[in-house]
């Protein structure tokens, strides 16, 4: 297989990658040609490699820059703006899950924490209970994944494999 071709099916699988895990495939794409590059890229060459819209590319690279997975770089005498991605795939995969928590997990726990006070009447009062114990029970394992993803997003690489290691075992 040749480099390019190489390129192009990896760039095409994180695409698809992060489709299924929820994220816009084409942020995925973005995200995985500047792990791969090793230069930085203008926003006109994300266009012509992905053959995508300015609109598009500006917007998903403005994401990723928010999710820290990616920096402006200024060149002296350039107009246009650069950027390079985050290499180490350590704080790639931290980062990612900090986001991924801020805007699913988070809101997600404060709507059960709300639904945990539903007030019963006459009529439904074993319907609320069994309502909100499921709540609860839900929250419960939420919040766990929630203290949980912020351990290891926080975490060192060496302690997390550790910990992994052990469990393996």
């Amino acid at each position: 297989m040749e480099l390019a071709e190489a390129k192009e099916k990896f760039i095409q699988s994180w695409g698809s990658l992060g489709s299924n895990w929820g994220i816009n495939k084409t942020m995925a794409q973005i995200h995985a040609l500047f792990l791969i590059s090793d230069e930085s890229l203008s926003t006109e060459d994300v266009m012509e490699t992905l053959q995508i819209s300015r609109g598009n590319a500006n917007m998903n690279i403005r994401t990723l820059i928010d999710w820290g997975l990616l920096y402006k770089e200024f060149k002296v005498g350039e107009r246009r703006e650069f950027f390079t991605g985050e290499k180490d795939i350590w704080k790639v995969g931290q980062r990612v899950m900090r986001a991924r928590q801020r805007q699913e997990l988070e809101p997600m726990i404060n709507v059960l924490t709300q639904l945990e006070h539903v007030k019963p009447n006459n009529k439904n009062e074993k319907e609320v209970e069994v309502f909100t114990n499921q709540i609860k029970n839900i929250k419960d394992i939420s919040e766990f994944a929630d203290k949980a993803l912020t351990k290891i997003s926080t975490s060192e690489r060496n302690w997390f494999l550790k910990v992994f290691m052990k469990i393996m075992k």
